[in-house]
């Protein structure tokens, strides 16, 4: 036979996942406590490595995408 196993009321489900919420916002405070913020001179510094990095980037890209182009455009004048 199987047991019945009564139903949980709707408030109980409402109230674990008010604690579980709670906690957790608790435990992210807790962490950023954590956290070793950079000061403005140390932020500015890391902001310009990241825009010149994304450039150098970015101007790879385009050129290998320039190259290709130009490549396959050759390619399509020579065999059409």
């Amino acid at each position: 036979m199987t047991k019945s196993v009564p139903a949980k009321k709707e408030s109980d489900g409402f109230k674990l996942r008010w604690n579980n919420a709670k906690q957790y916002f608790v435990s992210v405070y807790n962490e950023l406590k954590k956290v070793h913020w950079p000061n403005r001179q140390q932020l500015m510094a890391y902001t310009g490595v990241v825009l010149v990095s994304v450039t150098i980037v970015a101007l790879i890209i385009w050129l290998f995408d320039s190259g290709l182009s130009l490549l396959l455009e050759a390619l399509f004048k020579a065999f059409a």
